[in-house]
């Protein structure tokens, strides 16, 4: 493959404008496309963005058939996910799909079988997987510095001030806490600890029917356990923590975005270790999307596809426990021929 790699983009809200200024520091990275439900949506992207008008398109299906795209990222709301994945895999294009991947595990697993039958990229787009702050905490934890490593503690939350309507209460659009905040702590957890064997979960439901908060917490197979929260009711502060035996490594601020971490040992000394942040962070994942592509690998190291499915496996299980249903969960996709 060449060493440009060409973008489109599926969705012209905020998290795919975050991703097209990302594209702006992702060296070899070109945005070539951009979709929307309207034209007129799609042409004020494209003139953000200095894309000619020939480039953008009053549709999601013209991005996915477009010559000129190597991979598409989807930053639609949530519900739209596996059907938008499954339209860009089936016009031959790699995938970077926003989280949550799916609303289910159901729809993570067609999503998955597609790109594995059609030999495609596919990859999650959970960009704290790819900080240079996490890469910093996993080497700590390799060195033995903090002992074995036993217990992870993550939250994240804000206060949401917005109406019912609002695509973070509104079940339509896949709201709530877990599928929009959770799934941060949980995933960075399975990352730090390893695959999760169980789950145990509380929450708060909203006027809406979707979770304002919800408290979880995991065992991990290889032994530790995980206590993590989300909020959309309360400002967290969004630190995450992982403690062994000598000691415990912070990622300070914001977890997700942590311009620094800290090691604190059972001998009283410590430090801070200053964590680089580009841009606003997105550049990261566009970087390992790009590098998988250049040497032909079909998933990323850093969140593999079984790894992916697992976690949405775990989400189902949580959601069943605090009573979350939404629409998806009770479609049924066309039959396997249909694929």
């Amino acid at each position: 493959m060449a060493d440009e790699v060409r973008w489109g983009i599926i969705g012209t809200g905020k998290i795919a404008r975050a991703f097209a200024t990302a594209l702006k520091d992702t060296p070899g990275a070109v945005l070539a496309a951009v979709g929307s439900r309207r034209m007129d949506s799609a042409l004020a992207f494209g003139a953000d963005f200095a894309l000619p008008d020939r480039a953008c398109f009053g549709s999601y299906e013209e991005v996915a058939n477009a010559m000129d795209v190597d991979i598409v990222y989807i930053g639609t709301p949530h519900p739209m996910h596996a059907e938008n994945a499954i339209m860009a895999l089936k016009g031959g294009k790699a995938v970077l799909c926003e989280k949550p991947f799916t609303m289910n595990k159901r729809e993570a697993e067609q999503v998955v079988a597609l790109a594995r039958s059609k030999k495609l990229f596919l990859m999650e787009a959970m960009w704290t997987r790819y900080l240079p702050a996490v890469d910093e905490v996993r080497r700590i934890i390799a060195s033995g510095e903090i002992g074995k490593p036993r217990q992870v503690s993550a939250d994240f939350g804000f206060t949401a001030a917005v109406d019912n309507d609002h695509r973070l209460l509104n079940p339509e659009l896949g709201g709530g806490a877990l599928l929009d905040l959770g799934i941060y702590p949980l995933s960075i957890a399975a990352y730090l600890l390893g695959p999760v064997a169980s789950v145990q979960a509380q929450a708060e439901i909203g006027a809406t029917g979707v979770d304002v908060q919800t408290g979880f917490v995991l065992k991990h197979e290889g032994g530790g356990m995980s206590v993590c929260s989300c909020s959309i009711q309360a400002r967290t502060p969004a630190e995450l923590t992982v403690s062994g035996d000598l000691g415990h490594v912070r990622m300070n601020t914001m977890f997700h975005r942590a311009p620094s971490i800290s090691v604190s040992l059972v001998d009283g000394t410590s430090r801070t270790v200053p964590t680089p942040y580009a841009g606003n962070g997105y550049a990261y994942e566009a970087v390992e999307a790009g590098r998988c592509l250049k040497e032909g690998l079909l998933e990323s190291p850093r969140m593999p596809l079984d790894e992916t499915l697992a976690l949405m496996g775990v989400l189902d299980t949580i959601r069943e426990q605090i009573g979350l249903r939404y629409a998806a969960d009770a479609a049924r996709w066309a039959d396997g021929a249909d694929i």
